[in-house]
């Protein structure tokens, strides 16, 4: 998908309410963590279509926090950062081992759960009606996430797993949700 993203806006820390630095926090973890689960499956899998895939979405991800490194400073990021890759190259590296429809359900339940967690702060800014420039960022973000969950879905042939896979899923999910809830903190 790729799509060129909107300009970083040009919000001061000092501009921002201390529940959206935590947000960003938070989204610039998650961005860390997603650089690093793309690095755990390309260090694992030798499938061209998978890799292929971790390839491309990586790419994303990256330019995703590159933009999260220009619009946070240093000092607002969290101080768990090296937790965030290793959890994060695990959650890549683990299903590389296990094959392709592993590493798709990863990537769906990982990106369905940042797809609600873009929402919840789209939401928010714009019932607060803060920072345009910064829905419209964000917003761009959501579109490439939601779009690597249904490249995952389709390439994984759908949501039908089985007791294992699913319980996978579910780690994944909520293992992505108490990183946020960290982040946002510290």
């Amino acid at each position: 998908m790729n799509a060129i993203a909107p300009a970083l806006p040009e919000i001061a820390l000092a501009e921002m309410p201390a529940w959206l630095i935590g947000e960003l926090r938070s989204d610039h973890a998650g961005e860390t963590g997603a650089v690093m689960i793309y690095r755990g499956i390309l260090a694992f899998c030798k499938d061209p279509a998978i890799r292929d895939f971790a390839e491309r979405h990586g790419a994303t991800e990256q330019g995703h926090l590159d933009l999260l490194n220009a619009l946070l400073p240093p000092e607002a990021h969290s101080k768990l950062l090296p937790i965030w890759r290793i959890a994060g190259w695990l959650t890549g590296a683990i299903p590389a081992i296990f094959g392709p429809r592993a590493v798709y359900a990863t990537i769906d339940a990982v990106e369905s759960f940042v797809d609600h967690h873009y929402q919840q702060q789209l939401d928010r800014l714009e019932a607060e009606a803060l920072f345009p420039p910064l829905q419209a960022l964000l917003r761009h973000c959501q579109e490439e996430e939601i779009h690597h969950r249904d490249e995952a879905r389709e390439a994984g042939e759908g949501r039908a797993y089985g007791p294992l896979l699913g319980a996978w899923a579910w780690v994944v999910g909520a293992g992505s949700k108490a990183a946020v809830v960290a982040a946002k903190r510290i």
